[in-house]
């Protein structure tokens, strides 16, 4: 008699159906080997271009966002003026560099608070659902109720434009959109087989949470920060293009394409130069974020 196990026997095929596959029901990065494309690259070294740029825009061997020369005042490109000067002669690369600081201020802090509050309001509704998910679900759709523009602006001019106030605006902004993505991603997550196998064998939702539910929503928290933060920086510049943001002459994006506004005509680079970073900026972390999706396989649960 053979003394192999029953399964080896089995020519059938139907003892493959005895293997250990992987599970269906998490999040496998399918696509993690996947080589990065031309546009991913490049909208990386943007991203970290604008961030160095913004961090140790001290130590750069440029003129000061408010140093004035009167000599050179609305000049184009040049050897002593890169991407040329302002009506007032203030160098405009120094200015875009110095500017970067107050977008990434706003677009890093809103998603810090958006993860922080609204990523638990958002695991909390997902995986204990009944009357948590409901009280959370209704105080979301509050929140999105209203139009963001109207409450940015509202709250801004009401406020008075400062860093301090459009930074906490917009982090408020970003709360609900967070707990609502989270808390679909959540949702799907608390119902996979490794979560109710954890939760049979006796294991508490703390735990749970912490070893099985957030590290598989981790991705897709990561990739919506990045197209949160770009959402983020595209309110600054509309607050600092209506002059409610940081008030001049500290130099942001917004205010710079204002101040070029009234001569487009004449130097149009003034306002075009501050647009194309925004525009830029904007589109690398939607590239990213994208990217991440891609690669992780983010899948959104049930909303």
């Amino acid at each position: 008699m053979s003394s192999l196990p029953a399964e080896s026997q089995d020519t059938s095929g139907a003892g493959l159906l005895l293997a250990p596959t992987p599970s269906a029901d998490r999040a496998v990065p399918v696509t993690a080997r996947r080589k990065l494309g031309l546009g991913t690259w490049l909208s990386i070294g943007w991203l970290i271009l604008v961030l160095v740029g913004a961090v140790f825009a001290g130590l750069l061997p440029i003129a000061g966002p408010n140093a004035v020369d009167v000599s050179a005042t609305a000049q184009g490109p040049g050897l002593h003026h890169l991407l040329g000067t302002d009506e007032l002669g203030r160098d405009i690369l120094s200015r875009l560099i110095y500017g970067s600081r107050t977008s990434l201020i706003v677009g890093l802090f809103s998603v810090a608070v958006g993860i922080t509050v609204g990523g638990l309001l958002g695991v909390m509704a997902g995986y204990f659902r009944g009357r948590v998910d409901a009280i959370t679900s209704l105080l979301i759709n509050v929140m999105l109720a209203f139009p963001a523009l109207i409450f940015a602006l509202a709250a801004a001019a009401f406020l008075g434009p400062s860093l301090v106030n459009v930074v906490g605006i917009i982090a408020i902004l970003s709360i609900a959109p967070f707990a609502r993505f989270i808390r679909g991603i959540a949702w799907g997550t608390a119902q996979r087989e490794y979560v109710t196998a954890a939760r049979m064998l006796g294991y508490r939702s703390g735990r749970i949470l912490h070893r099985e539910v957030l590290p598989n929503i981790m991705p897709a928290m990561l990739s919506f920060s990045f197209v949160s933060m770009g959402v983020a920086i595209a309110v600054e510049g509309a607050l600092s293009f209506l002059g409610l943001s940081v008030r001049p002459p500290t130099p942001t994006w917004g205010n710079m394409i204002a101040e070029g506004g009234s001569y487009l005509t004449v130097v149009p680079l003034l306002s075009v130069w501050p647009a194309l970073c925004l525009l830029i900026t904007i589109l690398a972390l939607n590239v990213v974020g994208e990217q991440l999706r891609r690669r992780f396989d983010v899948r959104e649960g049930g909303l």
